[in-house]
């Protein structure tokens, strides 16, 4: 039996690759997307969760980076409205580590590189704001200023979405095992399910991120200069009520954020360290939790421990190795290497990257690979074109509530507000007729359902427990393990 073939295969479904997918379905492109576990199972859903600029990139000059990713802030808080939001930031001045007028001159940049229509301007905070009552120094000079939010697996799974609506083919638990180069095309040998499978395409893309240097693509492609620094995170429970989040200068140089986080918690992190293993078994170290805890004792009223924490996790950035010493100076930019050159046919590996500019970086692929493609009339086309639930006004979270709320007076107004964060206009697909609770099947726990776990597995590609209480939500935090058991067999068995 012949193989498919498809314009272009990507193997990697987190955000670079899901985002690519995307582009390239909507340009009219036959598109096969691979991936070896679930989609945004690795660094997609391991990130801080912003959409930013990248304030202390300013430190290592790098303006283009900043000014591209400040432009895509703008553009994806209005295409992803219910789930990338404003957030603010109190950054509290260090002497020893800079002076003032420079604070002032980095947030004044980071204020004008780029049109900003969306978000307030930076300010000085006032010796009275209360924001002085989070740390542990008073008299502390503070700043404020803007970035936004995202749910980083959720941005992923919404541009596989559109990617298969607009006629890609998604396949997930689909592990790429061997790629050849015949006449014409790629030959593309995986294991999907435990059964193998065989595709060709006339190009590849490589957005398997930490992976991307890994031995399956060394015949097509020189090794990559791939530096693998690792970033780990945890959870504690919140301490305080302000909405606005804490970003923390270090003395060796790096940042720590701490991010209300899911109502109840606060995110803390992240760190910044080579790794050298395999990226599937990236977990945070003692050295790491130390880290954190250490830094947000040290400059905050309230002292963070290792017993505090009720979740933590780790990833692996795939940054291009640009000969750095320090791991946290290595530019965050991407870097796109094309081979096929010598009559194969073309094959171009994502380097590095940030979540922010996933959408450009897609773009540049696409124009990367024109010439190698079918021509098509439609060229740039994401900029403008909502994400799948997207489709409000970027001020009209809480019209978009209030109309599902009136629509559904019987259910419960967190639950209305749950499900327009998670999936904006698609919580209509998902609640449909229902009337009252009960419509909607068993209640797993944190007011997940039967209804909501039917449509994750029917249009989001959830398949295990851990798919969606950790990355389709983070309703994990509120699961006891007996719900997460119940969960795990009503899957089993509907999967």
């Amino acid at each position: 039996m012949t193989a498919p073939l498809y314009d272009l295969a990507i193997i990697g479904g987190g955000i670079n690759g899901c985002g690519i997918a995307r582009d390239a379905a909507g340009r009219g492109h036959k598109v096969l997307l691979l991936e070896q576990g679930d989609l945004a199972q690795a660094t997609s859903s391991a990130s801080t969760k912003l959409i930013h600029g990248g304030l202390r990139y300013l430190e290592h000059y790098e303006f283009s980076l900043v000014r591209k990713a400040l432009i895509e802030r703008e553009t994806l808080m209005a295409v992803a409205p219910h789930i990338i939001w404003p957030l603010r930031f109190i950054l509290p001045h260090r002497p020893h580590m800079r002076p003032v007028w420079m604070l002032r001159l980095g947030l004044f940049l980071y204020d004008h590189l780029a049109r900003r229509s969306l978000l307030p301007a930076s300010w000085m905070l006032s010796e009275t704001d209360p924001a002085h009552a989070l740390l542990a120094r008073t008299g502390t000079a503070c700043f404020e200023y803007s970035d936004a939010w995202v749910d980083d697996a959720r941005l992923v799974v919404l541009n596989a979405m559109d990617a298969k609506a607009r006629g890609a083919d998604i396949m997930t638990r689909c592990q790429v095992t061997a790629i050849t180069a015949e006449t014409g095309y790629w030959q593309l040998a995986a294991r999907h399910n435990g059964q193998d499978a065989g595709f060709q395409a006339k190009a590849v893309i490589n957005a398997s991120g930490p992976w991307a240097d890994q031995d399956l693509f060394h015949k097509a492609q020189p090794a990559n200069r791939l530096r693998l620094v690792k970033g780990s995170h945890i959870v504690v429970r919140k301490w305080h009520d302000d909405p606005r989040c804490l970003i923390l200068q270090n003395d060796d140089g790096r940042i720590v954020f701490v991010i209300p986080y899911e109502q109840d918690f606060c995110l803390i992190g992240t760190t910044d360290c080579d790794y050298q293993g395999d990226p599937a078994a990236v977990r945070i170290s003692e050295d790491e939790i130390a880290y954190l805890c250490e830094a947000v004792s040290r400059q905050c009223a309230h002292t963070v421990t290792a017993a505090d924490i009720v979740w933590s996790y780790a990833g692996v950035r795939p940054l291009m190795d640009d000969g750095q010493d320090a791991a946290q100076e290595t530019t965050r930019d991407y870097h796109l290497v094309k081979s096929g050159d010598t009559g194969q046919p073309p094959l171009v590996s994502v380097i590095g990257g940030k979540i922010t500019t996933y959408r450009v970086l897609a773009e540049d692929v696409m124009e990367l690979i024109a010439a190698d493609l079918p021509a098509t009339a439609i060229t740039s086309w994401t900029a403008t074109t909502p994400l799948p639930g997207g489709d409000f006004p970027v001020d009209g979270f809480m019209d978009l509530v209030a109309k599902a709320s009136a629509r559904y007076p019987a259910l419960p107004h967190k639950l209305i507000t749950r499900l327009a964060r998670h999936y904006g206009t698609c919580l209509f697909d998902i609640l449909g007729e229902a009337r009252v609770m009960e419509d909607l099947g068993p209640c797993f726990g944190a007011d997940l359902t039967a209804r909501e776990v039917d449509y994750l597995v029917a249009r989001e590609w959830a398949q295990t427990a851990e798919d969606i209480v950790w990355r389709r939500s983070k309703l994990g935090l509120h699961f006891s393990n007996r719900q997460l058991a119940q969960l795990a067999d009503y899957l089993q068995a509907r999967v």
